[in-house]
């Protein structure tokens, strides 16, 4: 199976949003970053919206963020909004035009959905947060300015 550029840009955009927390991002400079289309990334900008990934704010000072936090935003949720489909053979697709003798009797099948199903919970299990601090130098790596560093009190004597 192979993801297309659109699932890989979609999880760029997010993990570029939330490396630039607190502030929103512009497309302009998302495709900059990854050295990309403005409209592709404007193409892929409609379906997350729609999702509810992100949310845009119109206007000249406006632009893009995330729709929730990025903890609670899994690779499977970015995948199942802009994949059209996870047929890994005929047999998966549900036009009606299989050729195979053997559609409702198959070992290959059952083995491939298994598959499917592995495949999908292990993307449930990773974040766009957990990608953003994969990465410690995200900020300098895509042209933003460092996050402010969080301090941290002393405890009281």
């Amino acid at each position: 199976m192979r993801l297309t550029k659109q699932t890989n840009y979609a999880v760029r955009m997010l993990m570029y949003c939330a490396a630039n927390k607190d502030r929103l991002s512009r497309i302009p400079e998302i495709a900059k970053a990854y050295g990309v289309s403005e409209l592709f990334l404007f193409k892929i900008l409609q379906p997350l919206n729609k999702a509810g990934l992100v949310e845009t704010v119109r206007g000249r000072n406006g632009g893009v963020r995330l729709g929730r936090p990025a903890d609670k935003i899994t690779l499977f949720d970015v995948v199942k909004v802009t994949e059209d489909s996870f047929a890994m053979a005929e047999c998966f697709e549900d036009d009606g035009e299989i050729d195979c003798p053997l559609v409702d009797s198959c070992g290959l099948n059952a083995a491939l959905r298994r598959a499917l199903g592995a495949f999908f919970e292990v993307l449930t299990e990773y974040t766009i947060e957990d990608l953003v601090k994969a990465r410690p130098h995200i900020n300098f790596l895509l042209g933003l300015p460092e996050a402010p560093a969080k301090t941290v009190s002393a405890p009281a004597a």
